[in-house]
């Protein structure tokens, strides 16, 4: 019963954690439609200010053994390879 709840918590820790990191690509496409272009500071700051946050939900998430490292990380390289994306896509289309 224990490991089930433990489980389940995990689980729910992965499911948030991943939810916070789509929050941030859709702030950031709409960013990037509407307000400001990859090079501007604003959108650095707002970038890095967000990125940071989930940093630390994740480092928190893992200290209270709710994930582990490695999946921490990935949730992590899975959010920059996916804005990473964006950024070559806006890109391509500014140069178009």
């Amino acid at each position: 019963m224990s490991s089930n709840i433990a489980l389940e918590e995990n689980e729910q820790a992965v499911a948030l954690l991943k939810a916070d990191a789509d929050k941030i690509l859709q702030l950031i496409k709409v960013q990037m439609d509407n307000l400001t272009m990859p090079q501007c500071p604003l959108y650095e700051e707002v970038l890095d200010t967000q990125m940071f946050g989930l940093s630390r939900e994740i480092n928190f998430a893992v200290r209270l053994n709710l994930i582990n490292e490695q999946t921490g990380k990935e949730i992590m390289e899975n959010l920059e390879r996916e804005l990473s994306a964006l950024h070559e896509a806006a890109q391509a289309q500014k140069s178009s």
